[in-house]
């Protein structure tokens, strides 16, 4: 996806960005690649998968009706990576305090040094994992999030127990229909709800992604998250 393709597509879901924006995304491709070539960040390697792959299936966040960003004060992307989508919601909200948790080392450095680029504030890098990093940050963040990170009932017993309540954990992946119904009991016994799932599909490859939006209710047991071999071992259902 070429750059003037990238500003036509967003066009489509009601995002124009500023020159400001455009900018930052450049100079954060141009960081990316230019990093990735001694450090595997990412298995892109060309400017315009990181435009398709990264930052448009980021920003598909934005093209929902559930979620309001501009009243969002503190979200989470939790396994953050090269920092998708929360560097992106960070770029297009700047208001909104963002924390990137992530367990590897090489990730955690590589944000920091990204954050310097794109002259951020309010970013704040944690190397850690997200059944450590709860203990001290239970129910703290209006929004969590996880773009391709584990299975569903995986991930939202890591997620949910970070999300205040009436906050909302979003899940973004690829195919979900063999992890919902799992998924949803799972989320149930996390005193959350699925309030709804929203597929997209992106351009030029037309592959389809899907944005899942899970409401935390009330308070959530301590007991969860449990250690994460647990977790995986024997999954919530």
């Amino acid at each position: 996806m070429t750059i003037d393709k990238f500003i036509e597509e967003l066009k489509k879901i009601n995002i124009v960005l500023t020159d400001d924006q455009l900018e930052k995304f450049k100079k954060y491709a141009d960081f990316l690649l230019e990093y990735n070539k001694t450090t595997n960040l990412t298995a892109i390697r060309d400017i315009e998968g990181v435009y398709l792959k990264h930052f448009y299936d980021s920003l598909l966040v934005f093209d929902n009706d559930i979620v309001d960003y501009s009243k969002v004060n503190s979200l989470i992307d939790i396994g953050t990576g090269a920092g998708f989508p929360g560097v992106v919601i960070k770029l297009m909200q700047p208001h909104i305090n963002v924390t990137l948790l992530d367990s590897n080392n090489k990730k955690t450095t590589f944000l920091k040094e990204l954050v310097k680029v794109l002259e951020l504030e309010n970013v704040t890098i944690v190397n850690d994992r997200a059944e450590n990093f709860v203990k001290e940050n239970r129910q703290k963040f209006d929004i969590s999030i996880a773009r391709a990170v584990s299975e569903l009932r995986v991930i939202s017993e890591l997620c949910l127990p970070l999300t205040k309540v009436d906050g909302y954990f979003i899940a973004l992946k690829g195919n979900y229909v063999d992890e919902i119904k799992l998924a949803s009991l799972a989320i149930n016994k996390l005193n959350s709800e699925i309030v709804s799932i929203q597929e997209r599909q992106l351009p030029v490859e037309k592959s389809y992604r899907s944005i899942i939006y899970i409401k935390n209710n009330r308070k959530i047991d301590d007991m969860y998250p449990r250690r994460y071999e647990q977790i995986v071992k024997k999954a919530l259902k």
